[in-house]
């Protein structure tokens, strides 16, 4: 069965037990595949692009309730009533 390889780079898991300060540096910042008999088991996602990620999936999220929002009455609030 072919599995679909969603990152430019790999790695066995022997690979980055061995060092994965190394593997994680040779990303230079990019995804990295685990693999297990050449097959993906899972993702390797620097912190920096993790919180990038999580950034983006944020702003969807709030863009979506713009849309649902959009249209509503507005509800005039004083400073002072807060």
């Amino acid at each position: 069965m072919i599995e679909p390889l969603l990152a430019s780079a790999a790695v066995s898991i022997s690979n980055l037990k061995k060092n994965p300060s190394a593997v994680i540096a040779a990303a230079e910042g990019a995804p990295v595949a685990i693999l297990n008999r050449n097959t993906p088991q899972a993702y390797l996602v620097p912190a920096a692009a993790w919180e990038a990620l999580m950034d983006q999936l944020e702003d969807l999220e709030l863009a979506a309730i713009v849309r649902e929002r959009e249209g509503q009455e507005e509800i005039e609030v004083s400073i002072d009533d807060l």
